[in-house]
């Protein structure tokens, strides 16, 4: 792997992290429960993405 494509993977693992925690947040915050079910979901996929972007390493 190149030096450029690991800055990359490091960069795309930083904004990844940042979506769930940023999803995390307001999903305790929202009152109803479709939304923050929905706020949840993709706090997941945010995590499932992470963990994909990883695995590259």
């Amino acid at each position: 792997m190149t030096q450029k494509e690991l800055l990359y993977i490091e960069d795309a693992l930083g904004h990844e992290k940042y979506f769930q925690s940023k999803c995390n947040e307001t999903a305790t915050q929202i009152q109803d429960p479709e939304l923050r079910a929905c706020i949840e979901q993709l706090s997941q996929k945010h995590q499932e993405i992470y963990r994909s972007f990883y695995g590259l390493l």
